[in-house]
C-alpha cells in the first residue's frame, strides 16, 4: 500500500517459509546469559523459559537514591497543576529535573504547561532523536527541567553539574505508571548513579490511563473521595493502585507463555515429518 502511494514499482507478494518465537530462538543457545537492572521482577519467567536464576551484582559505590513516596489525585488536571509546582519548587532550589511520561502527548501537554508558567525546560521524545545525545546530557545540569517519555535516554548516566550533589542531584517524577515495574524502575534508576545522591517519587491521578476504568463504580467513588481528602494515600490505597499493574503484568507473561507452549505444541504435532530445518 505503501509503495501505490509513493508511484514506486511494487514488490512482488512475500511468502513465510519458517517461523520462531524470541523465547525458542534463545534457547538454542548453549550458553545464555545476560545483564539487566530490573531482572527482579521477572525472575520466575527467566526460570521457566530458560533455567536461568538472576544473580544480584553489588553496585560499585553505595546507593544513595531516595524514594519520596506515591501522590494520588482525582483528576489529571489536579495531578499536573501539582507536577508543575513541584518542578516549580525544584528548580528554585537548583535541583534538576527529569519528569517521565508514558507518550509524546503526555510530554508534549506537561511542556506546554511548563511554558505558560514562565519555566525553562526541554522536552525529549521521539521527535527530538537528532538532539536526544545534548538534551540528556545537559539534563544534571543546575536548574534543568527535562521532560522525557520512558524510552528517552534509557541507559545514559545523567552527569551531575556543578553544585547540584550539594543541593541534593537530580530528582525524577513519574506522572503515570508504565504496563509493568521494570519500566518504572527503569525511569526512578536515571537518578542516583555512581553513587551520586538522587531522590524520586510518583504523581498520579485516577484518571491515568493505567488506572481509570480499573475498578467498580462504588470503589472509583471512594477513591475519588479520599483523594479529593489528601493527596498523600494510605497503604491500602497504594496497594489498590498497584492492583492494574501487576494484572497487566500477569496478562503479558501469559501471553507469552502460551506463545511458547503453542509453539511446542506445533513442534512435536509435526515431529513425524522429521526435524524441523
Amino acid at each position: 500500500m505503501i509503495e501505490i502511494k509513493e508511484g514506486c514499482e511494487l514488490s512482488p507478494e512475500r511468502e513465510t517459509l519458517a517461523r520462531i518465537s524470541y523465547q525458542q530462538f534463545f534457547r538454542r543457545y548453549l550458553r545464555l546469559s545476560g545483564m539487566t537492572g530490573t531482572a527482579r521482577e521477572v525472575a520466575s519467567e527467566l526460570w521457566s523459559v530458560y533455567r536461568l536464576n538472576p544473580i544480584t551484582i553489588p553496585t560499585r559505590l553505595p546507593l544513595r537514591r531516595r524514594s519520596l513516596g506515591t501522590r494520588l489525585f482525582a483528576s489529571s488536571d489536579a495531578k499536573w497543576h501539582a507536577v508543575v509546582e513541584r518542578v516549580r519548587e525544584l528548580q528554585r532550589i537548583g535541583r534538576p529535573v527529569l519528569v517521565g511520561t508514558c507518550s509524546v502527548a503526555a510530554s508534549e501537554h506537561l511542556g506546554a504547561l511548563l511554558t505558560e508558567r514562565g519555566l525553562p525546560h526541554r522536552v525529549l521524545n521521539a521527535r527530538q532523536d537528532d538532539q536526544e545525545a545534548a538534551i540528556v546530557a545537559g539534563a544534571g545540569r543546575r536548574g534543568r527541567v527535562t521532560v522525557a517519555t520512558n524510552m528517552a535516554g534509557r541507559g545514559t548516566d545523567i552527569r551531575l553539574g556543578p553544585g547540584v550533589i550539594e543541593s541534593g542531584g537530580l530528582h525524577v517524577i513519574a506522572t503515570q505508571r508504565s504496563e509493568a515495574r521494570r519500566i518504572d524502575r527503569q525511569l526512578f534508576g536515571r537518578c542516583g548513579r555512581q553513587g551520586d545522591p538522587g531522590s524520586y517519587e510518583e504523581i498520579l491521578s485516577l484518571e491515568d490511563d493505567s488506572l481509570g476504568g480499573c475498578f467498580p463504580a462504588g470503589l472509583q467513588r471512594l477513591l475519588v473521595d479520599r483523594c479529593a481528602a489528601s493527596a498523600t494515600p494510605a497503604g491500602w490505597l497504594k496497594l489498590l493502585t498497584r492492583v492494574p499493574q501487576w494484572v497487566e503484568e500477569r496478562r503479558h507473561a501469559q501471553v507469552r507463555q502460551g506463545l511458547l507452549a503453542m509453539e511446542e505444541y506445533l513442534g512435536e504435532l509435526l515431529a513425524f515429518s522429521g526435524p524441523g530445518e
